[in-house]
């Protein structure tokens, strides 16, 4: 498996442009779903409401240290190198212990998406059995859930960044994983915009800007909190919550998931496309 030529490259961005279209639309379970917020703070027990500003206080603290959701590297590393190793590509053996540099520089594309897909999935059962798990004792068991899924979303965008070739330990990258879990709960208008801003991602410029954004990281947040919440409300439902907490959680984890693998993917196909128009 070589590196890619300029014509799959392009035909890479046509699958990528192709899905950021389907993301101009949601379903009809999200559309009815997205009831004012403050009707939903008469709803939510106080301590629910609590536990979701909370995620507000992580992230920031994420943001700017990475604190305790910054993940161990060299185990995806590894994942990678294994990938590439039996994919056939006799430029694997020049590479026994690969560097983030020189996984987004040799590795073929069709390597990453293979192990962020398998991270995906493998990360996503996880989320399935936590929801469960974590939904048996509606209320009580939710202020455990709430955390605990919101690291697994952090952990699985920066174990796809690392197949990627990026590293998740940077500034700049965890802006990007926090832009990443934003784009999976927005709505139409908010996904059009980070797609926009994400557009330009990389170019010193842009970068500042997009980290100014970021400063005022709560309101920022602001959509993910709301959807996130009302989510939330019906895993509260003692019992009935496991059935709950098990497809929320899976939903959370799965659109997360996706939208760190098309937007990393992303990045790297326009990185390579600009290496070869350089070349050219």
């Amino acid at each position: 498996m070589k590196k890619e030529s300029w014509d799959e490259l392009q035909h890479m961005m046509i699958e990528i442009r192709s899905w950021e279209k389907e993301q101009r639309d949601i379903w009809f379970w999200e559309k009815i779903g997205r009831l004012p917020f403050m009707l939903l703070d008469k709803l939510t027990p106080r301590v629910l409401q609590n536990k979701i500003n909370d995620i507000l206080n992580e992230i920031g603290s994420y943001v700017q240290s990475g604190g305790r959701y910054l993940i161990s590297e060299r185990q995806t590393v590894k994942l990678v190198e294994k990938l590439w190793s039996t994919s056939g590509d006799p430029e694997a053996d020049k590479y026994r212990s690969l560097s983030l540099d020189e996984i987004g520089e040799h590795v073929p594309v069709a390597v990453m998406m293979q192990g962020a897909a398998q991270l995906s999935e493998q990360r996503t059962h996880l989320a399935t059995v936590q929801g469960a798990s974590t939904g048996v004792g509606g209320l009580f068991t939710l202020a455990v859930d709430i955390p605990a899924i919101l690291g697994l979303c952090l952990k699985i965008i920066q174990e796809i960044a690392v197949c990627y070739g990026y590293d998740p330990s940077r500034k700049e990258e965890r802006i990007f994983a926090v832009k990443c879990l934003q784009f999976a709960s927005s709505d139409i208008v908010g996904k059009k915009a980070i797609l926009d801003e994400l557009a330009v991602y990389g170019q010193a410029d842009n970068n500042i800007a997009v980290m100014s954004q970021l400063q005022g990281w709560r309101e920022v947040m602001t959509v993910y909190r709301d959807n996130f919440g009302w989510k939330k409300l019906f895993q509260l439902i003692p019992i009935a919550g496991m059935v709950f907490g098990a497809f929320i959680n899976r939903g959370l984890l799965k659109d997360t998931a996706e939208a760190a693998h098309m937007l990393y993917r992303k990045r790297r196909v326009m990185e390579r496309i600009g290496g070869l128009t350089e070349e050219a």
